[in-house]
């Protein structure tokens, strides 16, 4: 019987997680969407169970037995009312949890779920925290700063017109960002050595503004950029020009509002900083683009 079970085991933070429990020498369960996924997962010595987080009955046989569980809320940009399924998949969530009595929960969360509104997808987080810890299990939600990878979605930007488009107020604006890899490894060491109760763990990355991330990314494409503001009010078009559809434009916008007015800060329990840089972080984006 697996020991640990890892939500989005092919992911950024699931990966890293789930590689990090396997070198160590301990029993992994990866759940997939599908069983194909899982191949290169189950050849390193995983156990996969391939099925989804929305269907309670899955997980809660996915958890017999472990010891742990690394959980996320994945996103989910097909569906029309974005909040409402996010609300139904944590409730599925932590269904299963309470069902199967896993005795230790690590969620990626995210700085702001102390918030009930005002923070776009934030909301689902701090819905699915509260959610877990009614089901009596000892709760590690790690309340992660900006990633560092979402410096891949102005990729095309730079690449096709040179610049980087800039949702946050102003170029010069600093903000804590995160490498997944950093969250990852903090998520498998507080399952290998979980807290004495439940808690929230705030994982600060370095401070970067768009500027910075801006020239980090023009150095690895080797072409100058140049950083554009988006004003807070023509965010929900950018965003739509984008591709995105207008329900989840607007739930987009909410969010780097949220950020700009400085709603999303630590309020853990405690504190733990991420060491990885955005030029490596970055470095990588570029070297899996080209392929």
């Amino acid at each position: 019987m697996s020991k640990y079970v890892i939500a989005g085991i092919t992911g950024n933070v699931g990966s890293v997680a789930a590689g990090e429990l396997l070198a160590r020498g301990e029993k992994v369960r990866g759940i997939v969407r599908n069983e194909s996924r899982g191949a290169g997962w189950r050849e390193r010595g995983a156990e996969i169970a391939a099925g989804s987080l929305e269907d309670r009955e899955f997980l809660r046989k996915a958890l017999g037995g472990a010891a742990g569980f690394f959980c996320l809320l994945p996103p989910n940009f097909a569906v029309e009312d974005f909040y409402g399924w996010q609300r139904r998949t944590a409730d599925e969530i932590a269904g299963a949890v309470k069902e199967s009595g896993v005795p230790l929960v690590v969620m990626l969360s995210s700085m702001g779920a102390d918030r009930a509104e005002g923070t776009g997808p934030i909301k689902g987080l701090h819905y699915l925290e509260n959610a877990l810890r009614g089901t009596g299990t000892r709760l590690a939600a790690i309340r992660a700063s900006y990633f560092q990878e979402n410096a891949a979605n102005v990729l095309p930007a730079a690449r096709q017109a040179g610049i980087y488009p800039n949702f946050l107020p102003g170029a010069n604006f600093a903000i804590p960002m995160v490498a997944t890899k950093d969250i990852g490894r903090l998520a498998a060491r507080l399952l290998r050595e979980p807290p004495g109760r439940s808690e929230v763990v705030d994982l600060v990355g370095p401070m970067y503004s768009a500027r910075q991330v801006c020239d980090a990314l023009g150095k690895a494409l080797g072409k100058p950029l140049r950083v554009v503001d988006i004003p807070a009010g023509g965010h929900v078009d950018a965003l739509m020009q984008a591709g995105l559809a207008r329900g989840l434009a607007e739930v987009m916008a909410e969010m780097y509002g949220a950020i700009g007015a400085g709603l999303l800060a630590a309020k853990g329990d405690r504190a733990v900083q991420g060491t990885t840089g955005i030029e490596e972080t970055i470095s990588e984006l570029v070297s899996a683009a080209r392929g």
